[in-house]
């Protein structure tokens, strides 16, 4: 039948008759049979030319778009001992409500009243400081006491001085006028000697004129003295404004130092007033950091450090709380290989954990239960994984992602791409190629630009 033997068997036996014969020998078998096969060719080849959508699949998982909305752990910036907590796992919190009340373990805090403390030190020190301020004002008005008392002494001995040269000068004008007087005593008396030599006086004129001229000597001599006296008296004058400066000079430079010290001691004070004022900053700043607050509206995930009594380090981790607004998107991971494909703004495809699909990744607009995305942001550098980092959001355009979803859950992601027929894209899967260098329409426009 098969007629593979060099001796038939058709030839010797007659199979005509055999209803068997009948229903396998004939010829409407083999006319379905081409019909079935010529249409499965022609399928096959409408197919083959159909559009497929290259895309690039990744996985990941639910994330926020913004940083302050992800996951976070409460720490505390001071060491501490826990005291009383104010909530449970699983609460809602709004922000600034407080969750844990923590105590101090360092000595140099423990004191109760350390706050009120300090500020009676500052208190005291601003007293001392205003002290100061007084001191150096009544040093100012000293110091302005003396210079006007300086001028008025000074003035006075320029008063006194100019007396004593006019009286030098008077002096002087009265000795001139006794030298005027001895030259004409002097002639007088020679007038009368030669007179009485000559007879025609007596000598009790002679007598009486040597004793004028000894009396104008005599004046000459006192006129002289006054005028060595009115000088004597110019430079005691002198010697007098010499002195009063010097000696007021060193009042006000004395008033003035103890100025200058009341200063560097205001001063002094005021640096440690603004020391002790930091210093009751940080102590109020630091009472008010044992209440361990909310930064946000969420819910408490997980205490962290639990139970009452527990130390910690400062930065330590508390309690971990999940922000309660938050806009969502998925982190995804693509191969550095797949890398260039993928651009800001372009569309994916997205598998949520959970939620069935059903998925033709060629034919996106045929698949069910899958959800769409943009591409929101590129990491620039790889992954701890080897993979790049690509942050989607919703895609505004499509339906709307359930309201079920939680940060952290799995996500498996569909980059759409360039349109080429399947028999390329069968092609290139058995060649091992990369999927074509796509670059959407925006990004070529800008690249134009």
């Amino acid at each position: 039948m098969l007629n593979i033997s060099k001796n038939p068997l058709n030839k010797t036996v007659h199979l005509t008759g055999f209803k068997s014969t009948e229903r396998v020998f004939h010829q409407r078998h083999y006319k379905h049979l081409n019909r079935f096969l010529l249409g499965s060719a022609i399928f096959g080849i409408i197919v083959l030319l159909l559009p497929w959508t290259q895309n690039v699949r990744g996985n990941g998982y639910l994330t926020t778009l913004s940083p302050e909305h992800r996951p976070q752990t409460i720490q505390s910036p001071i060491p501490g001992k826990i005291e009383k907590w104010y909530v449970n796992e699983g609460d809602y919190v709004q922000k600034g409500d407080t969750v844990l009340f923590i105590s101090e373990v360092k000595n140099e805090y423990m004191d109760p009243k350390l706050v009120e403390r300090t500020g009676e030190q500052i208190k005291a020190k601003s007293l001392s400081v205003q002290s100061y301020q007084g001191k150096v004002n009544a040093l100012r008005q000293q110091i302005s006491a003396l210079r006007q008392e300086r001028e008025l002494k000074l003035e006075q001995s320029k008063n006194k001085l100019t007396q004593s040269r006019l009286k030098v000068k008077s002096d002087s004008i009265d000795l001139i006028a006794a030298q005027t007087n001895i030259d004409i005593a002097e002639r007088q008396y020679d007038r009368v000697v030669q007179l009485q030599e000559e007879g025609l006086k007596a000598v009790k004129d002679v007598e009486e004129k040597r004793l004028k001229l000894q009396e104008t000597q005599a004046k000459l001599i006192s006129q002289e003295n006054k005028l060595l006296a009115s000088k004597n008296e110019v430079i005691n004058a002198e010697m007098e404004i010499n002195r009063l400066r010097a000696s007021y000079a060193d009042k006000i430079a004395k008033s003035e130092s103890d100025m200058y010290t009341a200063q560097s001691n205001q001063y002094d004070s005021e640096a440690q007033v603004s020391k002790l004022e930091n210093q009751y900053s940080n102590y109020d700043i630091r009472s008010s950091l044992h209440y361990i607050r909310a930064p946000q509206s969420g819910y408490i995930n997980k205490a962290i450090k639990s139970g009452v009594g527990e130390t910690f380090k400062e930065g330590e981790q508390l309690v971990n709380i999940m922000p309660a607004d938050f806009d969502i998107g998925v982190e995804t991971y693509v191969d550095p290989i797949d890398l260039p494909l993928i651009h800001v703004g372009g569309e994916v495809r997205i598998l949520f954990d959970g939620w069935p699909a059903i998925v033709f990744s060629g034919w996106p607009n045929t698949s069910y239960g899958t959800f769409g995305g943009k591409v929101v942001a590129v990491e620039t550098f790889i992954s701890q994984n080897g993979k790049y980092r690509v942050l989607l959001a919703p895609d505004p355009e499509d339906r709307a992602w359930p309201k079920d979803l939680r940060v952290g859950s799995g996500a498996n992601t569909i980059a759409l791409l360039d349109d080429v027929p399947i028999w390329y894209e069968i092609w290139r899967q058995l060649s091992g190629f990369p999927p074509n260098y796509y670059q959407p329409a925006n990004a070529t426009d800008k690249t134009k630009k």
